[in-house]
């Protein structure tokens, strides 16, 4: 399984809170590349929820993650 800036951006407008097979209805619903719903199928399943893409792909980056200043613009 990976996950690039670009299959994550798929998910933005996901379901959240959303389990796995919701997610992957999502995406095919969505036209997401089947790279996106491949790697939603290899998540080890125990029915659990999830709330966000930080809780499938942990190193997703955050608005912190990037260094500029938006009182600049």
């Amino acid at each position: 399984m990976y996950w690039t800036l670009e299959l994550a951006s798929y998910l933005e407008d996901a379901p959240w809170p959303a389990n796995k097979d919701e997610l992957i209805d999502f995406s095919i619903r969505s036209g997401a590349p089947m790279e996106v719903i491949e790697n939603l199928q290899e998540i080890e399943d125990e029915g659990e929820m999830y709330e966000t893409i930080e809780e499938i792909w942990p190193d997703y980056p955050t608005k912190e993650d990037f260094f500029f200043n938006e009182d600049e613009y």
